[in-house]
């Protein structure tokens, strides 16, 4: 199958190339490069996880519509994973136009050429943010009501309704995840769990934001094989979570983290704008719809993380 990766030098990106490969997939990846984090470092990951410099990678503005399409019209693919966007809830609240451009703008321009080009089935990447803060529980697919606190949400909100738009527009099939904070190897060097990785390792302290907060972390290797197995769901257009199933409190994070690092020092700070409480995903629908089931439990998950950056990142 000729499959589609926008995005695809990023952290989950390179993970779907890698093992859309391994599964003998035809993959061509589009990323711009952006520098929200080093450009290098991306570059770096996907080389070592495809193992493969056969891969095409266009580099390539996805704001720039006729650029979009002409590629999507050389290839034609069958199915496109759209994971391109600018992420972060803090940097979003002082560039939220931004976010407009990459996270809507660039996603009409995505959905569109796919229609244009015939494809069968878009896989859009969403967020857990769209649920807004809505306490410590489990959060359903149909409790997404658009009340969220972070532009980061609002446009990863705004992008969803775009896609099913086109969806409908063009008659191709739609699969929209949304991720509970998904960490691993090579994890975006601004989410919490690689930055005390990569402090600890420097005999830095952490710092720590806001108390009686919870997470649904989830390896990266669990959100993918849900993604592939979702290639070839049955039914309609659809929206589904991607977690563990289970939030794990920052108190539990700190107590594995000591473990592996015995002279920890934390400090707390206040916890940030635009940042929710908690996160819990109910993974019952992606059960039932294509045999999601997350393996890698978060000590297991959190041990193999900090190996790997005991390796790149020291």
């Amino acid at each position: 199958m000729k499959i589609f990766i926008t995005g695809g030098a990023g952290f989950i990106g390179s993970h779907l190339a890698a093992k859309l490969l391994s599964l003998q997939h035809d993959v061509i990846v589009i990323d711009n490069f952006h520098p929200y984090y080093s450009t290098e470092r991306k570059r770096q990951q996907f080389r070592e996880l495809t193992g493969s410099s056969s891969v095409p990678v266009y580099e390539i503005d996805l704001l720039d519509g006729e650029k979009t399409e002409a590629l999507f019209r050389r290839y034609q693919p069958d199915c496109v994973y759209h994971l391109a966007a600018l992420p972060g809830v803090p940097n979003s609240l002082l560039q939220p136009l931004e976010y407009v451009d990459y996270d809507i703008k660039a996603t009409i321009n995505v959905v569109n050429a796919a229609g244009k080009a015939g494809a069968s089935h878009v896989l859009f990447a969403s967020s857990s943010s769209v649920y807004g803060d809505q306490g410590n529980m489990p959060l359903k697919e149909e409790m997404a009501t658009g009340n969220v606190i972070s532009p980061y949400a609002a446009a990863k909100y705004g992008a969803e309704s775009f896609c099913y738009a086109y969806a409908n527009l063009f008659g191709y099939q739609l699969t929209i995840f949304r991720y509970f904070t998904v960490y691993g190897p090579w994890g975006r060097p601004d989410m919490a769990i690689s930055k005390f990785i990569r402090r600890l390792l420097n005999g830095e302290e952490i710092v720590v934001y806001g108390t009686k907060t919870a997470r649904d972390y989830t390896f990266v290797d669990d959100i993918v094989n849900g993604m592939v197995a979702a290639l070839h769901r049955r039914g309609g257009n659809d929206v589904f979570n991607l977690g563990s199933g289970r939030p794990v409190t920052m108190e539990e994070l700190l107590h594995h983290l000591q473990k592996h690092f015995p002279t920890m020092k934390v400090r707390y700070a206040p916890e940030r704008v635009g940042d929710v409480k908690a996160t819990w995903a109910d993974i019952t629908k992606a059960q039932q719809a294509f045999g999601y089931k997350p393996t890698v439990s978060f000590e297991e998950g959190l041990a193999k993380t900090i190996a790997w950056a005991k390796n790149y990142e020291a």
